[in-house]
């Protein structure tokens, strides 16, 4: 993709901590507007399934480079297919979703070497006729010419709860209390962390969704989208 074609494809970053929504929000916007999705946190795990697999060395960089770019990484649908996420054709929507996979996601996402990689992976998301990215660092390292950013948070304990009911639904037994104790431990990697820090962009929106519905958040992004091509006299977003 010509780089002077990338710039042109407006993006739209919603960044947030841990169990925000952030993730169904992007969905549904991207799929309002026609864009494309990106889910920069899964990026890690796919990366993490196929390192796994390769018995993958990670201190080589310029093979790990050519090995994520190299990944054919397709996230999404509509309806029961939203969580989907293909690597290379193939379903791996539960394979990246394990603990084994999940734990190795986090451990291999603070070699900068991998985030480097994965830097040049996301930029190349931004192809026309636009992209939703959501994340930690989407609207400070990725995007930071984002044509709108919004920085997605609610309080822990309404995280911890909306957490709670999504694993339960999904038959996994876990304690509301220990949910809450892992997300304000999370928060507190994530902010104090030196690469990447989860922080608020500048010039983004934020948004509190403690006391809203998915509807109410997705119909506010919305609104911001529609001023902002108002703002912009019928600009690309």
């Amino acid at each position: 993709m010509n780089k002077s074609v990338q710039k042109k494809s407006p993006v739209i970053c919603i960044d947030g901590p841990s169990a925000s929504g952030k993730g169904e929000i992007s969905r549904r916007v991207a799929e309002k507007l026609g864009y494309r999705y990106l889910d920069s946190g899964m990026l890690y795990r796919i990366l993490a399934l196929e390192v796994d697999r390769r018995a993958f060395d990670l201190g080589d960089r310029a093979a790990l480079l050519n090995l994520v770019m190299s990944l054919e990484i397709e996230f999404g649908g509509s309806g029961k297919l939203a969580d989907a996420v293909k690597l290379n054709g193939e379903d791996v929507s539960f394979d990246i979703r394990t603990d084994k996979i999940s734990k190795f996601a986090s451990k291999i996402a603070v070699i900068p070497s991998v985030r480097k990689a994965l830097l040049n992976r996301q930029i190349a998301f931004r192809v026309p006729p636009g992209l939703v990215a959501d994340g930690r660092d989407m609207g400070t390292v990725v995007f930071p010419d984002a044509e709108l950013k919004i920085f997605l948070t609610a309080t822990s304990v309404a995280r911890a709860e909306r957490r709670y009911k999504q694993l339960i639904g999904k038959g996994i037994n876990v304690k509301v209390e220990e949910i809450l104790r892992e997300l304000i431990e999370r928060d507190e990697r994530d902010k104090n962390r030196t690469l990447s820090p989860l922080l608020v962009p500048k010039k983004s929106i934020v948004i509190d969704s403690t006391t809203l519905s998915v509807e109410q958040v997705v119909a506010q992004v919305m609104d911001l989208v529609t001023n902002k091509r108002k703002e912009d006299n019928g600009g690309a977003l």
